[in-house]
């Protein structure tokens, strides 16, 4: 039930769980070649914790942004894709060994709750994507956001990551330059949760999103007049 998920979640967070030993030999290996193949320039690695129960947030321009996102981060991070990835061959089996946790996007709380709690089981560290959706050629300040992120910091008290993927026009290019920027630890504590629910969750899903916009330099474009 969701009063035992909860308690699990918090056993997770202060447990610390082996990490993918696969992820950490592919890594090892592949993000430098990526960081140097799609010209990634990272900014703020000192921000990301080295260990402990953290929740990654970022725009979402692309279905590659989870690679992009590991290549900068030294850390290990447990990605939550669509269920129908999983169901891709060869692919789908990639990335269950890699420890990513298929999601029902079409799912209620409980089962997006259920998921980060398998997700912290592998290292502690989840990346969600506040928009839900990938917006390509979009400005993220004037996308809809929803609020599961906000409901899994709540349910597991853990701090937040909040990371902005730059490129130029919000899409990818052949050898354009692309900027991953780290910003610091938004504490549960500041998030000045009570008692949960949908006003709360909104407050701290644009508080979080709010930095990562904040990260990019982003602000929501003037909107034509009307004639």
């Amino acid at each position: 039930d969701l009063e035992g998920t909860i308690n699990a979640v918090l056993e997770i967070i202060k447990k610390k769980r082996p990490v993918n030993k696969l992820y950490k030999r592919l890594h090892r290996v592949l993000a430098p070649m990526f960081r140097f193949v799609w010209r990634i320039k990272v900014y703020g690695r000192d921000n990301v914790p080295a260990d402990g129960a953290g929740m990654f947030c970022s725009n979402h321009i692309a279905a590659k942004d989870p690679i992009m996102i590991a290549a900068s981060c030294k850390r290990p991070i447990t990605f939550i894709g669509k269920k129908e990835l999983f169901k891709v061959p060869l692919l789908g089996w990639l990335i269950k060994k890699l420890g990513a946790i298929p999601l029902d996007r079409g799912g209620k709380d409980v089962g997006a709750i259920k998921t980060a709690v398998e997700a912290l089981k592998n290292d502690g560290a989840l990346a969600i994507f506040p928009q839900g959706h990938r917006y390509p050629g979009e400005n993220p300040a004037t996308t809809p956001t929803k609020n599961g992120a906000a409901l899994i910091c709540y349910r597991s008290k853990c701090d937040v990551i909040p990371v902005c993927i730059k490129t130029k026009g919000h899409k990818y290019h052949f050898l354009g330059r692309i900027e991953i920027v780290f910003g610091k630890p938004i504490k549960y504590a500041d998030f000045g949760f009570v008692n949960g629910g949908t006003e709360e969750y909104r407050a701290a899903t644009d508080k979080i999103f709010g930095e990562v916009l904040r990260l990019g330099g982003f602000e929501a474009e003037p909107k034509e007049a009307e004639n």
